[in-house]
């Protein structure tokens, strides 16, 4: 039993197998983005360019790339609609991969549309981290520490 690569509790014939290999469709705009991170980590291109809707869909041209991703795991953040009686749904995701000895993830959400019953990738907007923000303090401000005196006497001289 081979696992799963979008859900290691399942086996690859019991979960994606099916839709990757044309015998399914995909019931649910999730169910797709499972199958679709599956076909990324066994570089199904076919299955990606077929399950992309006919306004963006890709050439086999467009997934030549020069570095090899390890993908290493799904996590499925959000969901709206995408249903079995929807017609439209979104798909908020992070997938984990290594590139050159460094861990990264991609957090995007994706747009799903079904249309004559089979559900297509639309578009996805990646998700960039916010920054984090250093809080500058004034020399002459009262020091952060709740000493009472001005942070220049106090912590700006311990650094």
């Amino acid at each position: 039993m081979t696992q799963c690569p979008c859900s290691p509790e399942k086996s690859f014939e019991q979960c994606c197998g099916p839709y990757l290999a044309g015998d399914k469709c995909a019931p649910t705009a999730e169910i797709l983005m499972r199958s679709r991170y599956t076909a990324y980590t066994l570089q199904d291109f076919d299955y990606l360019i077929r399950t992309c809707h006919e306004s963006n869909r890709p050439t086999k041209e467009d997934f030549e790339d020069d570095q090899k991703i390890n993908w290493t795991g799904l996590d499925i953040l959000s969901t709206e609609a995408g249903g079995v009686n929807d017609d439209q749904g979104m798909v908020e995701f992070k997938a984990h991969f290594a590139v050159s000895n460094n861990t990264l993830n991609h957090h995007e959400k994706s747009s799903f549309v079904r249309e004559e019953g089979e559900w297509y990738f639309l578009d996805g907007e990646a998700i960039r981290p916010q920054q984090a923000r250093s809080v500058k303090i004034g020399r002459n401000e009262p020091c952060h520490c709740g000493s009472g005196k001005k942070y220049k006497k106090c912590c700006l001289r311990k650094l």
